[in-house]
């Protein structure tokens, strides 16, 4: 898992070669004003994912991981809590892994919570298992998928 400031996001570049072409996207276009739904940057190996969310309570959401997938989350219109745990420390999923939806879920807690702010990123690998849109009110944030 990796959190660190739009500013920062060459320094990241290297860690797939889809990075680049992503992180240039988002500082070029203003997606608070894009309708929601999903961008294709480059068919299924990159996307994103806008969407406007209700957020909600940690006991209210599940982690969740994936097998196929980078997942970068990048709140715009207000900060966004996401829960993380390691996925080696879950055991089974409650729901097992959908291969078609790329995703399992647990409701077991998350280990460590942390604030991503407006102009920041949240980078998960497949083995972080993530709880995000935790918090109050309304949010409009990026999901970008990034197949590895």
């Amino acid at each position: 898992m990796i959190l660190a400031s739009l500013s920062d996001a060459p320094r990241y570049a290297a860690l797939h070669p889809a990075l680049p072409a992503l992180f240039d996207y988002v500082k070029s276009h203003n997606l608070l004003t894009a309708p929601t739904g999903c961008l294709s940057l480059d068919g299924d190996a990159l996307f994103i994912n806008v969407s406007d969310a209700t957020l909600k309570t940690k006991e209210a959401l599940k982690l969740e991981a994936h097998r196929r997938y980078i997942d970068i989350h990048l709140p715009l219109s207000a900060p966004e809590i996401i829960g993380v745990r390691h996925l080696s420390t879950l055991g089974q999923p409650d729901v097992p892994f959908d291969e078609d939806g790329d995703f399992a879920l647990w409701t077991a807690p998350a280990d460590n919570y942390f604030v991503v702010h407006p102009g920041e990123f949240c980078l998960v690998f497949p083995e972080d298992a993530h709880a995000p849109v935790i918090g109050t009110g309304r949010l409009r944030k990026l999901v970008a998928k990034v197949l590895i």
